[in-house]
This record gives C-alpha cells, structure tokens and sequence, in this order.
C-alpha cells in the first residue's frame, strides 16, 4: 500500500488535490493511505515551500500545483516499477 501525503493547510486548492489524488489511485486500481498533513514544520521536513505539495512514499514529487487525476497517475505508476 502507498502513503500519499497531502501537504497543506486545509486551503480548497489542497482539498481538491486530495479528491483528485483519491480518484486517480481509484481508477488505477491502487491501494493507497491518503493522509492530509498541516503543521508547517512537517512541510519544511519535506522540503515542500509553497502548497499543496504531495508526497508518495515519503518523497515530494509536487509542490505549488493543483494536479488533475491523470497527472496524479503518472506520478503514482512509476512507483510501481520500483
């Protein structure tokens, strides 16, 4: 199962980043733990500057973007390959 992180501080653009991480891991057919983080300390520990940022497995792949499903998706799927 992948942890994916949603980093922000509760903003609509974050919230929306969450249901559109949720719908691309759904149509993938992933199997993920989506846990929304808001204390500015743990973004910093991610090197995240400016939100929503999103981590898979511990590493930031995006930051300051509202990412559509299918941009989720190719961002999810190389993981696999691991």
């Amino acid at each position: 199962m992948k942890k994916i992180q949603i980093l922000g501080t509760g903003c609509a653009k974050c919230n929306e980043l969450a249901a559109n991480t949720k719908e691309a891991a759904l149509v993938l057919g992933e199997a993920v733990e989506v846990e929304k983080v808001t204390d500015i300390k743990q973004f910093v520990n991610y090197g995240c500057m400016s939100t929503p940022g999103l981590v898979i497995n511990g590493t930031l792949v995006s930051q300051g973007k509202l990412l559509k499903p299918d941009q989720i998706m190719k961002l999810i799927r190389p993981l696999d390959l691991d």
